[in-house]
């Protein structure tokens, strides 16, 4: 039996419990069926009003606000506490939003990306993409609607493989994955999952990442000022395969609007050899990931534990194998 977590509340212990944890998958089904009924302008403020309220009893609330003091210490304590307050309230409409993905995507017209529900900034770049028949690899973060991207992607004949880490919750995962249809085929991350993505590459996939979650596995990167625990692969693979790699995002706007940006392939700098530097690379994708957040900071997912351990040594591999296995057990992510 998993020990018990001192940090969680009764409620959260509960909902991690296997019971629990269909309780919560079936409540979000609820949510979701709901939502088509009313609508999505209702069911979003419905949403956002339920987690504003409740979102500062749970144990992310400390994990937001501490993150948040590491980012912004020149910020006074009560505009911090209103951008963690607009982080619940784009969590919940985006919850919302994976109700109505295929409806917000099928209303986009790629002909005239501008003036609709997406406004559509760099859809050259998709077209130039779709039109060039070879692999690139598309990266995004935590922040705005994530799954936009991949799901505009799909409307426009660009299907993507999606690296991502599953919810800890298998039954809510599996609730999610199943209105991921805008999604090619979804790679699961953690062991073999690079071998995943590097085979969909070879085999002419594009490939979509969220880069900015905590990879206790990864190496470290200057996120904030801070050392933060890092994905590297998208700057490993860049050197190796010279796949041209895209930064993506998506704003929310008010009024039930988003506003997505699709860049230029970026152009990393190169060593002595001519071939692409990876370290460089992944520190410049996440400075920019870094710049993103500084412009939206209510938009970015800060209930994440970003920088937990930055300042500690690697584990040795039969540590970090036995420290999943128990996080596993516990019901938590790795």
């Amino acid at each position: 039996m998993a020990p018990r977590d001192p940090e969680r509340s009764l409620f959260e212990r509960l909902a991690r419990a296997p019971g629990g944890q269909r309780v919560v998958a079936g409540l979000m089904h609820f949510t979701f069926e709901t939502a088509r009924l009313i609508g999505r302008t209702a069911a979003g403020r419905i949403a956002s009003d339920i987690l504003r309220e409740i979102g500062p009893f749970s144990s992310e609330h400390q994990v937001a606000l501490a993150n948040l003091e590491k980012a912004f210490p020149e910020k006074p304590p009560l505009e911090r506490a209103q951008i963690l307050s607009g982080v619940y309230d784009n969590l919940a409409r985006a919850t919302i939003d994976y109700a109505f993905m295929r409806e917000i995507a099928a209303a986009f017209d790629p002909k005239k990306p501008t003036g609709g529900m997406i406004e559509h900034v760099g859809i050259e770049n998709v077209f130039a993409i779709r039109d060039s028949k070879k692999p690139c690899i598309v990266f995004g973060a935590h922040y705005g609607n994530w799954e936009m991207a991949a799901a505009i992607g799909h409307r426009i004949g660009v299907p993507i493989t999606a690296l991502y880490r599953p919810p800890a919750n298998p039954f809510v995962a599996t609730e999610m994955d199943r209105r991921r249809t805008f999604v090619n085929k979804l790679v699961v991350s953690g062991r073999g999952a690079a071998i995943q993505i590097a085979g969909a590459i070879l085999n002419g996939s594009h490939v979509g990442v969220i880069v900015d979650q905590r990879i206790s596995e990864g190496v470290k990167m200057d996120f904030f000022g801070r050392p933060a625990w890092s994905n590297p692969i998208i700057g490993i693979l860049a050197r190796h395969y010279e796949t041209p790699v895209y930064a993506c995002r998506t704003v929310r706007l008010k009024g039930g609007r988003f506003w997505t940006e699709m860049t230029p392939p970026l152009e990393f700098p190169r060593d002595e050899t001519g071939r692409i530097n990876a370290d460089a690379a992944n520190r410049m994708i996440h400075g920019l990931v870094e710049s993103w957040i500084r412009e939206h900071p209510e938009q970015w997912l800060w209930l994440h534990d970003r920088w937990k351990d930055g300042d500690k040594a690697p584990l040795p591999p039969a540590q970090l194998a036995k420290r999943r296995k128990a996080r596993r057990e516990a019901g938590r992510p790795s």
